[in-house]
């Protein structure tokens, strides 16, 4: 489990004295507690791993969109403890897939729905991140998407 692997990772940078990895994996396991607390009412709860998943790409997104702001206000040292952060969120993630990867998984997916117009664009993201949702980073596959159907 992803999440075991985060809570071991708090407990070897403690050991190794590492002050920003033990930071960034203590973010970590707080988003995770308050994703826990939030789902605590939910009717249905998705699959353990699912959830961490999620939460690691939301929280991945973010460092990158804060990277971008951060550069473009010229405050670099913001962005580089960014950078350190998102490095440690990544290295939990599962392999995400590569662009070609992504192309082939919505050319399959167009086919399945027989999806031609942008029209369809929806039901193919749907089907996409239920396949694939765990390894897709979805604003790369809107993109392709739109690009596919286009």
């Amino acid at each position: 489990m992803i999440r075991d692997t985060i809570k071991q990772a708090q407990i070897d940078a403690m050991k190794g004295g590492d002050k920003e990895r033990l930071a960034a994996v203590r973010l970590i396991l707080a988003k995770l507690k308050d994703r826990d607390i939030e789902l605590r009412t939910a009717a249905n709860v998705p699959a353990d791993d699912a959830t961490v998943v999620e939460v690691l790409q939301k929280m991945a997104k973010q460092r990158r969109e804060s990277i971008t702001m951060y550069v473009d206000g010229n405050r670099e040292e913001l962005a580089e403890q960014e950078r350190k952060e998102l490095k440690v969120i990544e290295d939990f993630l599962p392999q995400q897939l590569s662009e070609d990867e992504t192309k082939a998984a919505i050319a399959d997916i167009k086919s399945t729905l027989g999806a031609e117009s942008i029209k369809d664009m929806g039901r193919v993201m749907a089907e996409l991140k239920a396949r694939h949702g765990t390894v897709l980073d979805m604003q790369t596959a809107s993109r392709l998407v739109k690009e596919a159907l286009s």
